[in-house]
């Protein structure tokens, strides 16, 4: 039962750091264009001259 005491707390340490680490994701625009990867790989760009 005493090991609940240091469960808790540390499982509400690391849900806080993956939030916090959610939040820079989103302030740091890595979710903007999920899709234009996608679509660049299949353009051709290869052209020859």
């Amino acid at each position: 039962m005493s090991v609940l005491l240091y469960l808790i707390p540390l499982s509400l340490i690391l849900g806080g750091v993956g939030l916090l680490a959610f939040f820079w994701a989103i302030k740091s625009k890595q979710f903007d264009d999920p899709e234009g990867n996608a679509n660049r790989i299949l353009m051709d760009d290869d052209d020859p001259i």
